[in-house]
């Protein structure tokens, strides 16, 4: 599939919303469970969290666009990596921030992209737990309130802020490294908000935050949509 058989940006991330949401109600169906967490290969946590929403978002997005490869982190870590050429695809953490979910913090989202021409085109992350919905493509981002799996009110404008001091700089709960802490501190007074997830990026789109610095490991399906 080439870019130009996509449906438009619009209508993409619809889909892209609407999947979010019906994956963070099978996100937050086990949240309420007394739910048990596995080990990958790369000793990072799974739960079936994880395996129930990336199932609900494969079916959607194999349903409305069956020619659009998808990357999705567990079917990657089953081994399943699909051949992806040199058209748009679609990338899918199902539950980024596993670590916080079995923490209980909140601090998990859904994430869903549409990568194309080697860059990341529409993107959404949800924060069940937080009943937020972030979303954006070319030109536009979007902060809109959700609750149980369903949009909750009107969609609202986002945009980065112009950075002043003191910065607010937000930073890894759960990975932590002394290459960022050192980073932190070349900025005396700022302010510095531990947040998990993809929930980072969504403070910078929203203007809540000026500064993310991440020197660790890190993996496409967790940047791309923010």
């Amino acid at each position: 599939m080439t870019a130009g058989d996509l449906p438009g940006d619009d209508a993409v991330l619809d889909l892209f919303e609407r999947l979010a949401l019906e994956a963070g109600r099978a996100v937050m169906a086990v949240y309420a469970t007394d739910f048990a967490a596995a080990a990958k290969a790369d000793a990072s946590p799974v739960t079936a969290a994880d395996h129930a929403a990336e199932e609900t978002i494969l079916a959607g997005l194999r349903a409305a666009l069956p020619a659009v490869p998808c990357v999705a982190e567990e079917e990657v870590a089953a081994g399943r990596v699909p051949e992806i050429g040199d058209g748009p695809f679609v990338l899918v953490d199902p539950l980024d921030g596993t670590k916080e979910f079995v923490s209980r913090n909140g601090d998990f989202t859904v994430n869903i992209a549409l990568v194309r021409e080697r860059m990341p085109a529409v993107g959404v992350v949800y924060a069940p737990a937080r009943g937020m919905l972030f979303s954006g493509r070319p030109g536009a981002a979007f902060a809109t309130p959700a609750a149980d799996g369903r949009l909750a009110g009107a969609r609202r404008s986002i945009r980065v802020r112009t950075p002043k001091a003191p910065l607010s700089i937000v930073a890894s709960r759960s990975h932590l490294t002394p290459e960022t802490a050192a980073f932190i501190d070349r900025f005396p007074g700022a302010e510095t908000v531990s947040v998990g997830s993809s929930l980072k990026f969504c403070l910078l789109a929203s203007g809540e935050a000026d500064l993310y610095p991440r020197f660790g490991r890190t993996m496409e399906w967790d940047t791309a949509a923010g």
